[in-house]
């Protein structure tokens, strides 16, 4: 799994929302692809049947990031049939999809050839490599990591008639339509940076609407579910101000029964009044989110919250391994160790002698030290300033005192490491102790004292490592357990492979769609190679621990 927390990935993830940020909105590949990129106005698979009458297809989105996991959904997809159920419920057997849809967000961390073969190709197509005729194909829209390259590798891949992992490409743009059998249609639209779709799309899928009658309904798949995000805001943009709004309202209207979309890497789904589905299915491969935060018991528009997985209680305990978030991401200790180690040598302060009696003492020297010494004040004042700029919007009002707080926990955390190596050094070693106590010259010369300023050095930055990760796991903790807030970091530093899910779907000759959310809580740790050839999966599953595929819950029945 990709160590969110890892120091050079850190700079990386940053770096490239800020290069995004700056220039994806004006170097939009979507307005290129529109001029030199002819498509059909819709691919047609309305007379594909399975043989029974039926069509099947598959979603899937968040995929490419660790083997185990990204592996373990891609064989599941691959398999001829799949035999699923609830616990004590109706097994059903489902064919594989005719049709593969990959919702967004295709690889991790960020989008280029080589991420891209590492992390999807190769899973994929170890899973199956070649596909008796007829061939599944395979289409796909883009979310916002596919976007960290400008979409170049996305398009290269995707958009150029290839075959990918024994499926098909079709499509040349990064958006699609497909009309599908017995009046539903599944529209994938690409949202870029921003949330939002470009003129000549919205033209796009008016054109197709027009080819709509008036009794079709509509599969609706975005790369972000802007439902979620809305209700947590509490505010929903209009169609004067959003293009995809705009789209839903105007353009597509009462047609869309369906919404289903990635980039939360769970499952939950909303339901209306009226039997339409509001569907978040994240769990092709990548961390999983929580998904009791944001909060979203009742969305802005009326649906209501009908399942998650995995459920909220679930969610909230497996927050609590932020406490030892070092067992997930150790190089992140490096971090806080610097940073510690900097912020005691700018207040430094002969304190070894002092013990817990004297801790008024203490902070005394310390306090004299910082005002003899302005760069303490600057880097305490960067550390809480740097820290509530970056809380997370959701604490509200709180938010700048909460990010203040978080940063002046590392600062207390820094005094006491730095006061318990100088005391560790001084009065438990017994290094030049006549220094700290009366300022006088070390007796064992300028070798004893370089021996207890790297002493000294060595376990302030050790402390740091230790428990700067613990401060930064503390406040992950409250932060999405108590207010809701940093709900991607507190998850996407335990790169949880577990909780992974995808999404079958049936069309029946009645005309009605059935959804069968396929979850695994699980995902083996090991596999052992098959030799089965091309046309099968090269690894079978060899973890006693892994559960087996089971339906997250019944199947949803849309007439």
């Amino acid at each position: 799994m990709v160590r969110w927390f890892h120091p050079a990935q850190l700079m990386r993830t940053s770096l490239d929302a800020i290069v995004s940020a700056v220039f994806g909105v004006r170097a939009d590949q979507r307005l290129v692809e529109s001029v030199v990129r002819p498509q059909e106005p819709y691919f047609d698979y309305s007379q594909v049947e399975d043989g029974e009458g039926s069509f099947w297809m598959d979603y899937v989105a968040d995929t490419g990031d660790g083997w185990d996991s990204t592996y373990c959904i891609a064989r599941l997809l691959a398999l001829p049939t799949l035999e699923v159920g609830t616990k004590g419920g109706t097994r059903y057997v489902t064919p594989r999809g005719r049709v593969l849809i990959f919702g967004g967000d295709e690889v991790y961390p960020g989008a280029s050839r080589e991420t891209y073969e590492e992390r999807l190709i190769y899973p994929y197509e170890s899973a199956m490599r070649r596909s008796h005729p007829p061939s599944p194909d395979l289409f796909v829209i883009p979310g916002n990591h596919d976007w960290y390259d400008g979409l170049a590798s996305f398009m290269r891949l995707f958009c150029a008639h290839r075959w990918v992992a024994g499926r098909r490409t079709r499509q040349s743009r990064s958006y699609f339509a497909l009309k599908l059998p017995q009046g539903w249609w599944l529209l994938g639209t690409d949202v870029q940076l921003n949330s939002d779709i470009d003129v000549p799309q919205v033209e796009y899928f008016r054109a197709v609407a027009a080819l709509m009658g008036p009794k079709d309904r509509v599969i609706l798949c975005n790369a972000e579910p802007a439902w979620i995000s809305a209700t947590a805001t509490k505010r929903r943009r209009g169609y004067l101000e959003s293009n995809l709004e705009y789209l839903q309202e105007k353009v597509l209207g009462k047609r869309i029964s369906v919404f289903i979309a990635g980039d939360l890497h769970h499952y939950r789904r909303h339901e209306d009044s009226e039997g339409k589905q509001k569907i978040t299915a994240g769990g092709g491969g990548a961390f999983l989110h929580p998904t009791h935060a944001p909060p979203a018991k009742e969305l802005l528009d009326g649906y209501v919250l009908k399942k998650s997985f995995p459920d909220e209680k679930t969610s909230r305990r497996l927050a609590w391994n932020n406490l030892w978030i070092l067992r997930y991401s150790p190089l992140f200790g490096l971090m806080t160790g610097t940073l510690y180690l900097l912020l005691a040598l700018a207040a430094y302060a002969e304190v070894g002698h002092m013990g817990l009696s004297r801790i008024l003492d203490v902070l005394g020297a310390v306090g004299q030290a910082m005002v003899l010494r302005p760069l303490t004040m600057v880097m305490g004042v960067a550390t809480m300033g740097g820290l509530a700029v970056s809380a997370d919007a959701a604490f509200g009002r709180w938010r700048l005192l909460a990010g203040a707080l978080h940063g002046l926990g590392h600062i207390v955390g820094a005094f006491l490491c730095a006061w318990g190596a100088s005391y560790f050094v001084v009065s438990v070693l017994g290094v030049c102790p006549e220094l700290a106590a009366d300022g006088l010259t070390c007796t064992g010369g300028w070798f004893h004292l370089a021996g207890r300023f790297l002493l000294n050095v060595l376990f302030t930055f050790l402390g740091g490592y230790l428990v700067g990760p613990l401060v930064v796991g503390i406040y992950m903790l409250v932060s999405v357990n108590g207010f809701m807030a940093h709900s991607n970091e507190a998850f996407g530093g335990l790169a949880s492979p577990d909780w992974k899910n995808f999404l079958r779907l049936r069309i029946d000759p009645d005309g009605s769609l059935t959804i069968f959310p396929v979850g695994v809580e699980r995902v083996p740790r090991k596999w052992k190679q098959t030799h089965a050839g091309p046309y099968a999966p090269a690894f079978e599953p060899d973890d006693s621990k892994a559960t087996e595929p089971a339906l997250i819950e019944e199947p949803l029945r849309i007439t």
